[in-house]
């Protein structure tokens, strides 16, 4: 079958690899979908080491039950299921309560999920290594869902840490609205009844962000973004501010903008960093203001996976996606690197 592989820093290719079969307790899918994320590129370009020497991409899959290892019950052959992505060991504390994503064991598992380290969904077929990491799809489409394994999931996720915050009386901002970010302002949309404000340097993103139901854009590339958004809020400034980007550019602007007793959320994977001076009353512009709260969330938990297939399913949330064959893989990770991607690219075996 082919397999986009990953054998090492910018070594990425299409091969024919052996099709595999499941072992006791495991589930082979039929691949119906699989989504190109941006934090590929940060495994591929930072060369990033796992065991396993190489392995099939994609952490973002939905399919179709093909086999059922020996003792997998509650499932059926053909069934259609989406993969959650985060795998942790399945016993300790975190993963009981079904938060795989902050395993205690993640360290020593030998990788973060199907596509991370091990044998992910941009193949005909893949291995899940347990049934407890299948969310049923009913009559959603796998081509559909699979990027609201991560592209829902992680923003569903960050946003949930911070309901108590999304009240009427705020203004919540997204910062860069691609795969994650135009799903994040539906999910607000549906959730909590705060001001959205988005932010992006494209026009076109911004127009996306307006027609899933942001009140306010912004183009970053203006100057004075960060007191065009503060004449709006007036002195309280953003309760919350989500940045799905992670440069040097958005972390300032998301520093400018954030109000007292706040959450700052930083998603995006992009390097960036902020210098923290604790302990200091000097009066300084990029002292961060009291009761903020800065947080880095990953991925998400299975039962909050599950709440993003229903909102999905009730039609709420909608991934806006394109759609390209397995071999223009390479393709597809050209053009996510250069922002031509709108919404989703989903790779169809």
């Amino acid at each position: 079958m082919k397999a986009v592989r990953y054998y090492g820093k910018n070594d990425v290719r299409i091969v024919d690899i052996e099709k595999p079969k499941p072992k006791t307790g495991e589930v082979l899918i039929k691949i119906g979908g699989a989504g190109v994320c941006h934090s590929d590129l940060h495994v591929i370009h930072d060369g990033l080491k796992f065991p396993q020497a190489s392995f099939t991409l994609g952490h973002e899959n939905a399919g179709w039950i093909e086999e059922l290892g020996e003792g997998v019950t509650g499932y059926s052959v053909g069934d259609a299921v989406a993969v959650f992505g985060p795998w942790g060991c399945g016993h300790c504390h975190p993963c009981q309560e079904s938060k795989e994503n902050y395993c205690d064991h993640q360290a020593e598992i030998g990788g973060l999920g199907g596509g991370i380290g091990f044998d992910g969904g941009m193949a005909e077929y893949m291995i899940v290594p347990s049934a407890r990491l299948l969310i049923p799809l009913g009559d959603l489409s796998p081509r559909q869902a699979a990027p609201l394994t991560d592209a829902g999931l992680t923003p569903y996720h960050a946003i949930k840490r911070s309901a108590s915050k999304l009240t009427s009386s705020n203004f919540v901002v997204v910062i860069g609205i691609g795969g994650l970010g135009h799903m994040a302002i539906q999910i607000l949309k549906a959730t909590c009844a705060s001001t959205i404000i988005a932010c992006d340097v494209s026009n076109d993103k911004l127009a996306l962000a307006k027609k899933h139901g942001a009140d306010y854009t912004f183009n970053t590339t203006q100057d004075n973004v960060a007191e065009q958004i503060i004449k709006l809020t007036g002195s309280k400034k953003c309760a919350v501010v989500f940045d799905f980007v992670g440069i040097n550019p958005t972390i300032k602007l998301g520093s400018k903008i954030i109000g007292l007793d706040s959450h700052w959320t930083i998603v995006g994977l992009g390097g960036g960093h902020y210098q923290l001076t604790a302990g200091t009353t000097e009066a300084r512009a990029d002292n961060l203001p009291y009761g903020c709260s800065i947080t880095i969330p990953y991925w998400g938990a299975r039962t909050e996976l599950m709440e993003v297939i229903d909102l999905a399913k009730r039609g709420v949330i909608h991934v806006e996606i394109e759609e390209y064959p397995l071999s223009k893989a390479l393709e597809v990770y050209e053009k996510l690197e250069q922002g031509k991607i709108k919404g989703r690219a989903v790779l169809i075996p």
